[in-house]
């Protein structure tokens, strides 16, 4: 698709957003400090961006019981890995190009906390068994050197109404996993033999 009105430059970008208030760059930190950690104790669900050196970009969801991401200290957290589609895609990305940025939710809380760093693939036996879930210790974690935290506002949620179950949208007409896959791969296996297994492994892969 073809643009005709394009902004290309910071001066062209600035003149249309203006300058942020003082407050949103003063609140920029260079560690985690104690809300941080409150914040992040109780989340249970986060998105990692991450890009190869190429530049191509993934973001990937991550989400476990509140907590499940640990601080290790100020500058340093930890996220165990789950059983997954296996792709990996965060994980290659990370040796290519080690910086990522997340996003930490907590439901009913309209505000979100962004972080980025850089981040490592780390086996520590120790670490990994303070993970463990079920009696399933990860295979390893993404250790993050955190570079940059702070709060986001609450306008995007009020916005979305995310967390007003009134107001989400009907499910509808949305396709499965199954459905999706079958379509992109153009797979001979029938949709609701993949869905199937798809709901298996949901429960025999959780942890």
């Amino acid at each position: 698709m073809h643009f005709k009105d394009t902004v290309t430059n910071a001066a062209q970008l600035r003149e249309l957003f203006g300058e942020p208030v003082p407050r949103a760059v003063a609140k920029t930190l260079a560690s985690l400090n104690q809300h941080c950690r409150a914040f992040i104790a109780r989340s249970p669900f986060l998105l990692v961006a991450s890009s190869n050196a190429d530049g191509q970009m993934d973001v990937s969801p991550k989400g476990d019981p509140p907590g499940f991401v640990q601080v290790l200290d100020d500058s340093t957290l930890a996220i165990p890995e789950r059983p997954g589609n296996r792709r990996a895609d965060t994980y290659n990305n990370v040796l290519e190009n080690p910086k990522v940025g997340l996003i930490f939710l907590v439901p009913g809380k309209t505000e979100t906390l962004r972080v980025s760093g850089t981040a490592q693939i780390v086996r520590d036996l120790d670490l990994r068994e303070s993970m463990a879930v079920r009696g399933k210790t990860p295979d390893f974690a993404l250790a993050v050197t955190v570079q940059e935290a702070f709060f986001h506002c609450s306008k995007c949620m009020i916005r979305s109404h995310l967390w007003d179950t009134a107001d989400w949208p009907s499910l509808d007409g949305l396709p499965s996993l199954a459905q999706t896959a079958v379509e992109a791969a153009k797979l001979q296996t029938p949709v609701q033999e993949v869905h199937e297994a798809v709901k298996r492994d949901e429960v025999d892969r959780l942890y």
